[in-house]
């Protein structure tokens, strides 16, 4: 039996994960926010709502993009097969991410909360992987 854990045949500098997270939290903030001024404007989403405000996705955004950063670094570092585990990872990290705004939905626990509101907080979820994904590419490109 095979592993995919390996000690890499290159490293990566946490300087450059550093950047790829940068790049991709303000990737993020500008697809989010443009999510959330689009959301806000045309379901007329109520301002009790807190969680499409800048001061909420941002902050979740920026979080987001940090641990995707590290956790990208640390397959492209350890794996012989990096490539093909993100493949896997990215989508099924992103799917898990969903499950707080899907229980937000059915439990309607905030107030405001709205079924637009809850699907551009979803929405914000691919923003972000839109714009990070690219950048952990570039500036920590897996091994394969």
């Amino acid at each position: 039996m095979t592993s995919t854990l390996t000690r890499p045949s290159r490293t990566v500098s946490w300087k450059s994960t550093a950047v790829a997270a940068a790049v991709g939290a303000a990737g993020g903030l500008v697809i989010n926010s443009v999510i959330a001024t689009l959301a806000r404007t045309l379901f007329d989403i109520p301002s009790e709502f807190q969680q499409l405000t800048l001061p909420i996705y941002g902050f979740l955004t920026v979080v987001g993009a940090i641990a995707g950063a590290i956790g990208w670094h640390l397959v492209a570092t350890r794996s012989r097969n990096a490539a093909g585990v993100l493949r896997v990872l990215v989508p099924t990290v992103l799917v898990l991410s969903l499950i707080p705004d899907v229980l937000l939905l059915v439990s309607a626990s905030q107030p405001g909360t709205t079924t637009a509101g809850v699907v551009a907080l979803m929405l914000m979820h691919v923003g972000v992987a839109v714009a990070a994904v690219p950048a952990y590419r570039t500036f920590i490109p897996p091994q394969s």
